[in-house]
């Protein structure tokens, strides 16, 4: 019998080699992360691996499983962990090995197996892990299945069948960039820069983006998992910054920054100034509502309000959702609604048939820029962005926050705020016009600009967005108000970047 894993073992000591250590709050919304080694072992691992063995089966599931690992030094351990756990609860494992997040996401239709489970922290930094994992393409697990496999492992909650099996998938990354590039091509001459902060991006997407057609200037693309120049994170401003520098060094007609599991993509234009992924959408959205008339598009609750005030994708008749963030949540939504494709301002993509197959892929999106470009051979991207409605926003901070108690912070910013609205207070000096508590709460000023705050559900943190439509005084003067009610709780710690 396996046993139960403990919440806390101390290194370099016979328990921690011989018993599974667990941390509860691992379990996200929609995946799992954990500091390995203080957090999860191996053998932690090792019963996560039956755990998912015994939720494939307990859905009905056939325990067939894609895995594969980014690049830590680490991962390929805590794959070859997860592995043995899977196939001790006899789940049938292929293994595509050092791969994007997609590529798992992209085996499942490509190899016919209905689950994957794909080791990576993606841009966390070093020292983190976890599994992103699904077992209904191309969806992922949310709150629901995360809850139950959370009980399983727990518990030792195990059905150990034995009689799993283990089968190599040799050169699996050609199969995905030959399926990614197939019938297509950019005609317009256009030259990219490629930042990949030293992560798993790095030995695909230069290939991928020049079979595409452009000219590449690869940034960063050595991999070397104690990424020495910045966090392979497109909402990080070193790494957009890095990204700036080269596109105006080489006169490059667009910039993109993939994060650390390549299911990301930041993007910077021909003038160096970086475009916020909602923005980007935003774009997209009108240059595919032209396409798909009538369409629905998801944006998750931390986007930017033009997806509501456009005038093209009012023109066009698109339906616009707003929705939990989360890639699980808008994936999820996505396939619901048979939305032409949802946005997530922290750069997770979701294209359907034809652009892509439902899932987020950085690489994706970098292709669906560069055919918004190519249709308007005329438009450099700065052109594009200039024909929005000018808005000043604040990158994604994010103040620190235990996991044990960020949920109920939040739920204490949602009620504080609510109890203003009833009460008919301002906030930043305006009537509050409406509170979107979806996710967490978005408060709307009477003048559009609005403040978000919600709890992180990769790592322990709250999360804060601004946006006004009015002015940058205005989106100071909101980003005051919503700190300023932070700060009514003394458990909200610093904010890893700030305005």
């Amino acid at each position: 019998m396996f046993p139960k894993p403990k919440p806390q073992l101390t290194p370099n000591t016979y328990a921690f080699e011989s018993e599974p250590m667990v941390k509860a709050t691992g379990f996200r919304e929609y995946d799992a992360r954990w500091i390995f080694g203080k957090e999860i072992n191996v053998m932690g691992v090792q019963a996560l691996g039956m755990g998912l063995g015994t939720l494939l089966k307990e859905m009905g599931k056939p325990q067939e499983i894609v895995t594969g690992h980014d690049f830590r030094s680490y991962s390929s351990t805590i794959k070859m962990a997860l592995v043995s756990g899977l196939m001790a609860a006899g789940c049938k494992v292929h293994d595509i090995g050092l791969a994007l997040t997609p590529m798992a996401y992209f085996a499942q239709f490509e190899l016919d197996v209905p689950a994957c489970a794909m080791v990576t922290a993606s841009h966390n930094e070093n020292g983190w892990t976890g599994v992103k994992m699904g077992a209904d393409r191309p969806r992922t697990f949310g709150p629901d299945e995360m809850g139950r496999l959370k009980e399983i492992v727990l518990n030792a909650a195990f059905d150990l069948a034995g009689g799993g099996s283990y089968v190599f998938v040799e050169n699996f990354p050609k199969r995905y960039i030959d399926d990614l590039v197939k019938d297509r091509a950019i005609k317009r001459p256009l030259k990219v820069v490629a930042a990949c902060g030293n992560g798993t991006a790095g030995a695909f997407a230069p290939e991928a983006l020049e079979r595409l057609g452009v000219e590449v200037i690869p940034l960063d693309t050595e991999l070397d998992h104690s990424f020495p120049k910045y966090n392979p994170n497109p909402e990080d401003m070193e790494m957009l910054h890095a990204i700036r520098d080269a596109v105006l060094e080489h006169k490059a007609d667009v910039g993109f920054g993939f994060d650390g599991d390549g299911d990301r993509c930041g993007v910077i234009d021909e003038k160096g100034q970086e475009i916020y992924a909602d923005v980007i959408g935003v774009m997209l959205a009108r240059d595919l509502s032209k396409l798909h008339p009538d369409a629905t598009f998801v944006a998750d609750v931390k986007s930017t309000g033009l997806y509501q005030t456009d005038p093209v994708l009012k023109e066009n008749r698109a339906h616009i959702d707003y929705w939990k963030t989360g890639h699980s949540h808008i994936k999820r939504r996505v396939t619901e609604l048979n939305a032409v494709a949802g946005f997530e301002k922290s750069g997770h993509f979701f294209f359907n048939p034809p652009v892509g197959r439902g899932y987020d892929d950085g690489l994706v999106s970098a292709l669906a820029i560069l055919e918004m470009l190519d249709r308007n051979p005329d438009k450099s991207m700065s052109d594009l962005r200039g024909e929005l409605q000018k808005t000043w926003q604040t990158p994604t901070m994010s103040p620190h926050c235990d996991d044990e108690k960020k949920y109920g912070v939040v739920d204490k910013v949602v009620k504080r705020f609510e109890e203003m609205h009833a009460n008919g207070e301002k906030v930043a000096g305006q009537p509050i016009s409406e509170l979107v508590t979806v996710n967490g709460v978005r408060v709307i000023a009477e003048d559009g600009t609005w403040g978000l705050v919600r709890a992180s559900s990769n790592k322990p943190e709250l999360v804060v967005v601004i946006e006004s439509p009015v002015s940058e005084e205005r989106m100071r003067e909101m980003f005051k108000a919503v700190d300023g009610v932070l700060r009514e709780n003394p458990e909200v710690g610093d904010y890893n970047q700030s305005i």
